[in-house]
């Protein structure tokens, strides 16, 4: 099915059977540049595959957008708080540009969890990656400098460079749109 090219990539120990089976749940969806994938203060039910375009998770402070990450083509997202405890979600994923998704339902993927074990496994491994993101993420925003921060973004995930405003890579990597325009100025 090419609505899960490359999906399946980076998990070559799962089974065709799981792979076909999870497949026949997705459903892919258009986006247009701006539109949400999820919402604030609404109980996030989908697990999205970015097949085709980019997104960022953000939430809102004081009427202000806060960019907490970003994901590329080939990569999973959802509002992970929200989609593993059921409660309504503190952040929006917003697509940065025309964006293509393939999103199976929380629903579906428990009742496909029952049936294929290797999905299961699949699915940590997701959270695992996840979760060391969300960490790195953390060390990176407390004990680098914003040179050093802007410098590992552009040398661990350039393309966001390319695909996000200034506004919103500033948000992410804990600085104002004045001190990264001198870093990159600098550089």
């Amino acid at each position: 099915m090419e609505k899960n090219i490359g999906m399946f990539d980076q998990f070559p120990d799962l089974g065709d059977e799981a792979k076909n089976a999870f497949s026949k749940e997705l459903e892919l969806l258009f986006v247009e540049k701006g539109g949400l994938l999820e919402q604030e203060g609404k109980v996030c039910s989908y697990l999205y595959f970015i097949n085709e375009g980019s997104a960022r998770s953000f939430y809102t402070r004081e009427s202000k957008d806060i960019t907490v990450s970003f994901s590329l083509e080939g990569e999973f997202v959802t509002a992970m708080h929200s989609f593993i405890s059921r409660k309504p979600s503190y952040e929006n994923i917003e697509v940065m540009e025309k964006t293509t998704v393939a999103r199976i339902s929380y629903e579906a993927l428990l009742k496909l969890f029952e049936k294929h074990h290797d999905l299961e496994r699949t699915y940590r491994m997701i959270l695992e990656q996840y979760y060391i993101t969300l960490e790195e993420q953390l060390i990176f925003a407390k004990f680098k400098s914003a040179r050093d921060r802007y410098l590992d973004l552009m040398e661990y995930r350039p393309k966001i460079i390319h695909k996000a405003s200034v506004g919103q890579i500033a948000s992410y990597l804990d600085m104002s749109i004045e001190t990264l325009s001198r870093i990159r100025g600098k550089i």
